[in-house]
């Protein structure tokens, strides 16, 4: 979540009356994130999301998103839901981007997160999958693999600018990721975006997952190798096996992963940080003036990366494979 674009008190106003959801009380930007104007919204009748999408959205796919998450609420997934205006709709105009409001969800992510949250992830973004098996619209991922090149070809020439090297470490990987990107394993509706700023926690069980705008179709494993980038490294960048095994075993409880899905899960893990690290480089290189983001560190994911090449298999993110929680289908 960010801020780019700005509201006046009387846009806001008359955007918010459209609703049946009372009079507006308190409106304050949300600085966390990168992609969209994200704003807490609260009014006589409670607390709302007001989200504006930027110019990297394409409003194509806003009935996708706010879809999406109206199909999975209904499937018992915790998880905001669209807020339909007067007339019905759940998308509008506010401040000339597409706008929608979304219910408040409950909860904190956790700014550490332990063992026993990435389990409860893991299961969470196992429900996931399944519930969205039956969900009618397709969206193909913008930032697969096919993405990776053009969008390093933008921030090519001052790559070095940020690390020494850098340049030629990412030709690197890409050259041998597109040669060897795997091609037949199970696909369906992923997150893509699930870090645990995305994740609420109530005492100790979860109680949401928000900002499905990056959401998409792709390779189910796919999605657990971003969470084991974005959940289970340590401040200093090492890995930790018992979160890895944790996650891993609460995914594997709800949806057994396939030989094959388990086979590839490094060069999977290696494909994500590529691309956090590139879409992140390009974010550093070309921040918007004005806007009120912080741009995150590339380089998080250069190491993060780095390790993912001393992995072999699957055994390089647990302590134990195929034990009783770990289960593997056929």
């Amino acid at each position: 979540m960010a801020v780019y674009t700005e509201v006046s008190d009387e846009e806001l106003e008359a955007f918010v009356a459209g609703y049946d959801i009372g009079t507006v009380s308190s409106f304050k930007g949300i600085a966390e994130g990168v992609e969209n104007s994200n704003y807490l919204l609260r009014t006589s009748r409670g607390q709302y999301i007001l989200t504006l999408y930027e110019k990297r959205v394409n409003p194509d796919d806003l009935p996708f998103f706010l879809g999406l998450m109206e199909h999975l609420a209904e499937r018992g997934l915790g998880c905001p839901l669209p807020v339909h205006d007067r007339a019905g709709g759940a998308l509008g105009t506010l401040a000339g981007r597409p706008a929608a409001i979304v219910t408040f969800l409950d909860g904190m992510s956790a700014r550490r997160p332990t063992a026993r949250h990435c389990g409860l992830l893991g299961e969470a973004l196992a429900r996931l999958h399944l519930a969205g098996a039956d969900f009618g619209i397709r969206r193909p991922n913008a930032l697969s693999m096919p993405s990776w090149r053009p969008l390093w070809e933008r921030s090519r020439a001052r790559a070095d600018e940020v690390a020494p090297g850098l340049g030629a470490d990412i030709e690197t990987e890409l050259d041998y990721l597109e040669a060897r990107w795997p091609k037949d394993l199970p696909a369906g509706v992923i997150h893509a975006d699930l870090f645990p700023d995305n994740v609420f926690f109530l005492g100790d069980r979860l109680s949401g997952l928000i900002d499905f705008y990056f959401a998409c179709d792709d390779f189910l494993a796919y999605d657990v190798a971003i969470c084991l980038n974005s959940w289970c490294f340590e401040q200093d960048l090492s890995f930790n096996l018992s979160k890895g095994q944790a996650l891993l075993d609460g995914y594997t409880r709800v949806r057994p992963l396939s030989e094959g899905e388990l086979a590839l899960l490094p060069m999977l893990a290696r494909g994500s940080a590529l691309r956090f690290l590139l879409t992140r480089l390009y974010d550093w290189l070309n921040v918007p003036p004005g806007a009120l983001v912080k741009p995150k560190d590339p380089l998080e994911y250069h190491r993060k990366l780095r390790f993912h090449r001393s992995v072999p298999d699957a055994t390089g993110y647990v302590f134990a494979l195929g034990g009783r929680a770990f289960e593997v289908s056929p």
